[in-house]
């Protein structure tokens, strides 16, 4: 079995939205959550998921270091 990246996400604030981008050639929405501040996803890379978007003051760790996003407009 292939070993697959995981990340921590921890909301800052409420309402921080964590989506899945598919794979292939068209790139589409697959998968929604919604955080409140102090909640913790763990999320990993699959064969259907090739991207994260992160919307909100959230911490996003993972292997290669720690960054934070911003706060909703």
């Amino acid at each position: 079995m292939a070993q697959t990246e995981y990340i921590v996400i921890r909301a800052l604030e409420d309402g921080v939205n964590v989506i899945g981008l598919t794979r292939g050639n068209d790139t589409k929405f697959h998968h929604t959550e919604k955080l409140d501040t102090g909640e913790v996803m763990i999320a990993q890379f699959t064969e259907h998921t090739s991207a994260m978007k992160i919307r909100g003051k959230a911490e996003i760790q993972t292997a290669h270091g720690i960054v934070e996003s911003e706060a909703k407009k």
